[in-house]
């Protein structure tokens, strides 16, 4: 079985896997990072979103021969319990989840919007988020979050 290298939250991963296997197959089966979930499979749904090259991305129907060579973020890569990342903090102090199915495609859905946009409206945010299904009804405070973030990070 063929091999493919990529960062996966800044440490090299060399994975032996079938080209057209599913990186999210490889990441929840292989590679034990759960926070992207499987949803529709068919990449309508943005639970599986992961970062590829500072992206948001489904990760449900991307081959892992896609990923060869690039860098693949999940919430994993952007902060941890100890030093949370900006989105999380805001999340949390906005109370912007509550099954938490979707939040971590939404997080990087916005992290990638606020890589490339630091200072979004609230109408670029919608939009950014846009390809991510809540059911919980919690979108607005998710947006609500998601400026908030973006202001903390324009004040540090």
């Amino acid at each position: 079985m063929p091999t493919v290298q990529f960062q996966l939250n800044g440490t090299t991963a060399v994975v032996e896997a079938d080209p057209d296997q599913t990186l999210l197959d490889v990441l929840r089966g292989r590679l034990g990072v759960t926070s992207p979930h499987f949803g529709c499979g068919a990449g309508e749904c943005g639970a599986c979103h992961v970062m590829v090259d500072g992206r948001a991305m489904t990760s449900c129907d991307m081959p892992m021969w896609s990923v060869a060579g690039k860098d693949v973020v999940t919430v994993e890569g952007l902060g941890t319990a100890e030093r949370p990342y900006p989105l999380q903090r805001a999340f949390i102090s906005e109370q912007a989840m509550q099954c938490g199915y979707c939040v971590s495609g939404i997080l990087v859905s916005a992290a990638a919007l606020l890589t490339r946009n630091p200072s979004p409206t609230e109408a670029e945010v919608r939009a950014a988020l846009d390809r991510n299904l809540c059911r919980c009804g919690s979108h607005n405070r998710m947006v609500r979050a998601v400026l908030r973030a973006a202001a903390e990070m324009a004040a540090s």
